[in-house]
């Protein structure tokens, strides 16, 4: 009999049903529980069991780099503006919005780190699906699809994402080519999907990213129209660990 109702569990894809059988059922037998309360404590473990599993396979998919979390993030070393738009930005609301984030500063100043984290507690807190990419990666891959004339397709697999984390945009090579898919997926998307940016670059030099002044233009004002700016414009967080290292 238990060995039919497995196989019935199984056929149902309830994993977790089948390992939590023996052991709720002593529990209900202890409890004196109902039908309905056991079946009620076998769903709620099921239930938890998948959202462990989709957690974990959106951080995978994330690519999120594994030491940007957090609980690493030292956010004493942050100003108090980007400590507080960190907190509200925790709450998720910007993504519902397809609200941009975008963070500036000079490198080593913590900008991939926070929005790394962000990302990371995002999937944690609420499942939201996110995709960490540095910029020059992002944009090989729409370019080979561009040429094998898969650009769409391309586009609509990174859809999935609810936001995309587009890591060091100014060290993008800035051919022609390069600039039309970059802008082509911001244009893409535009007041759908929510992005996180950083850059090494302040939006008045942009054009070295884009060439084109119309083309600069139409990219920043799409990409602030709904958007958080965060401006990272302290020393070096790397230099400053150095230097604790050392006294």
């Amino acid at each position: 009999m238990k060995d039919a109702t497995n196989e019935l569990l199984k056929e149902l894809k309830l994993s977790t049903f089948i390992s939590n059988l023996k052991p709720m059922e002593k529990k209900a037998d202890k409890g004196g529980w109902s039908y309905e309360k056991f079946l009620k404590e076998l769903s709620f473990c099921e239930i938890d069991h998948r959202k462990e599993m989709k957690t974990a396979r959106l951080l995978k998919q994330s690519k999120i780099p594994p030491q940007y979390t957090f609980e690493t993030l030292d956010q004493k070393l942050l100003s108090s503006k980007v400590r507080k738009a960190f907190a509200m930005l925790l709450k998720g609301e910007f993504i519902n919005e397809a609200s941009n984030i975008l963070a500036f500063g000079l490198p080593g100043r913590g900008k991939s780190h926070l929005l790394g984290a962000l990302g990371r507690e995002l999937i944690l807190k609420y499942n939201i699906s996110v995709y960490f990419t540095p910029t020059f990666k992002i944009v090989e891959k729409l370019l080979i699809a561009k040429k094998e004339y898969d650009l769409e397709n391309a586009l609509k697999r990174l859809d999935k994402f609810d936001v995309i984390i587009l890591d060091d945009i100014g060290y993008v090579q800035q051919s022609r080519d390069e600039m039309e898919v970059l802008f082509t997926l911001l244009a893409d998307r535009y007041e759908r999907k929510s992005l996180m940016i950083s850059s090494n670059l302040v939006f008045s030099k942009w054009d070295k990213i884009f060439k084109d002044p119309m083309t600069t233009m139409a990219a920043v004002d799409r990409l602030i129209h709904h958007s958080t700016i965060l401006e990272f414009d302290w020393d070096s967080i790397r230099a400053m660990e150095a230097k604790k290292r050392k006294q």
